[in-house]
Formats: C-alpha cells, sequence, structure tokens
C-alpha cells in the first residue's frame, strides 16, 4: 500500500496559485515515520479527474486528493469519484447536519436568526455534502463544512487552513497503526570533484549487496544562495532504508567514493 496525493484544479496548473499541499503533506507523513509514494496535479476537467480517480481506487494506495469539493460549477471531484465508482450521489445525514450548524452558527453571527433553512441559498449548501453513496465524513474544525472519505480515499477541499487539519485527523484516526511501523532513515554526503558517471558503479553495488537499501544521487552546479559549502558543483549522495542495512551501505558508499579519489563533507 502507497500514498499518493491529487491535487486538483485548474489555478494551480495557470500559475495563478502556487501549490503548498505538497510540501505540507509530506511534512505531515514525515511526523508519523510515513512517506509519500506519488504525487499528481490534475485540472477542472471532469473526464480527467475520473479516469484519475478510476485508476488510482483500483490501486489500494491509500489517496488524499485536495480541491474541487464545493458546490459552484468548477468542482468537479464528488461527483467524478461517485462516477469512478460507479455509485450514485447522495446527500450523507452527518455532513448535512454539520452544513446546517454552520447556517445557523453564521445566521446567529450576523444577528439574522433564526436561520432560514429552506432558502434556496442554503439548499444549494447542501450540495457540499452531496458524496458518493456509502462515504463517511472528514470532519473540518474551521467552518464545520465536511469532506469525505470512501474506503482509503480521503477528499478535502483546496484551502490549506481547512486541508492540513483535515488530513492530520485522516492520519492520526485511521491510519495511527502505520505511524512509525517501518524504520527507516536518510543519509548523505556532500561529493566534490566527481562526476555522476563515475559514482553510477558504486550505487549499483551498493543496491545489489543491500536489499531494500536505495541510493541517490542528486547533482548540483553549485548554490550560493545555501552557504560557501554548496556554493561549489557538487553530488548529494545517499542511501534511505532500514536502519541497520542503511548505516552499513552508508559506510560502504563513504569508502567507496574516497577510494575514488572524490572530496566528502558529511551533511546527514
Amino acid at each position: 500500500m502507497g500514498i499518493g496525493v491529487i491535487i486538483i484544479g485548474d489555478e494551480i496548473l495557470s500559475g495563478r496559485r502556487t501549490d503548498k499541499h505538497l510540501p505540507k503533506i509530506i511534512e505531515l507523513l514525515s511526523a508519523r515515520g510515513l512517506a509519500l509514494d506519488w504525487a499528481e496535479y490534475v485540472g477542472d476537467d471532469p473526464a480527467r479527474i475520473t479516469a484519475t480517480l478510476a485508476r488510482t481506487f483500483a490501486s489500494g494506495d491509500i489517496v488524499f486528493s485536495t480541491g474541487g469539493i464545493g458546490a459552484t460549477p468548477d468542482d468537479h471531484t464528488r461527483q467524478c469519484a461517485a462516477k469512478a465508482l460507479g455509485v450514485p450521489l447522495e446527500l450523507q445525514p452527518q455532513a448535512a447536519e454539520l452544513i446546517r450548524e454552520r447556517i445557523r452558527d453564521t445566521a446567529a453571527q450576523a444577528g439574522t436568526e433564526p436561520a432560514d433553512l429552506n432558502s434556496p441559498e442554503n439548499l444549494h449548501r447542501l450540495n457540499m455534502g452531496t458524496f458518493p453513496q456509502g462515504a463517511q465524513i472528514i470532519p473540518n474544525s474551521y467552518n464545520k463544512i465536511p469532506g469525505f472519505s470512501f474506503d482509503d480515499h480521503h477528499f478535502v477541499p483546496g484551502f490549506p487552513v481547512m486541508a492540513w487539519p483535515m488530513i492530520e485527523w485522516v492520519l492520526d484516526n485511521k491510519y495511527a497503526h502505520l505511524h512509525h511501523a517501518t524504520p527507516h532513515i536518510e543519509r548523505s554526503i556532500l561529493v566534490f570533484g566527481l562526476p555522476e558517471s563515475r559514482i553510477t558503479p558504486l550505487m549499483e553495488k551498493i543496491e545489489r549487496e543491500f536489499e531494500g537499501v536505495r541510493a541517490f544521487s542528486l547533482p548540483s552546479v553549485g548554490d550560493a544562495a545555501r552557504g560557501d559549502l554548496y556554493a561549489r558543483s557538487h553530488i548529494d549522495l545517499g542511501v534511505k532504508g532500514d536502519p541497520d542495512k542503511a548505516n552499513a551501505a552508508f559506510d560502504v558508499l563513504r569508502e567507496g567514493v574516497l577510494a575514488l579519489g572524490g572530496e566528502v563533507v558529511d551533511v546527514t
């Protein structure tokens, strides 16, 4: 079972807004000993959203989807999820009550209570609680308008102030048993004076000899903004995986780079 994220919205693809979800979700997962396996950006195109969800529902992965669950014409995620699942949309009872609570709260704050729950505007708001049949709610501590879960897919709004606490709630209430379940470390060095082509055979050797350990290489032409250490051309070279195996692999990696004549600076 992998963990993925789908970030939905034309505004991200057009550059009108900058995505903040991806780095935050990585942070939330990392704090719980989990890691993101994949991420996709999808515009507000119903056919593409439906096709994406049909594929990810079939994957068995844990998936977080942000955006498109409102009730305006450019919000398609709820409908696309139902279509991908082959089930009808229905007004989820808990969601309906939470939306009505929000309507009452808003009326009280504005001094216009009692709220008219049957006004066209408020009846339209109930569409935000219309989910694929069988869905469960995800509580929204910001304004009570819930998201929804279906199996291991979890749908939250595009607004970070709402989405991030909702994702944390899902992680802590549905997947606490996975937190820190797989010990994992990542260690790296900065390598100077060697091209990637010289290091590649060493990386391949490490992955052959240490089962489950992955080697990584991130070359840079130099980044003075990060400080003098990073100003020169270098490679961020490392390993990640089970702590015992990764630590042993790291020692072999470091010794191998020195044997090749590279200059090494330890960073993690």
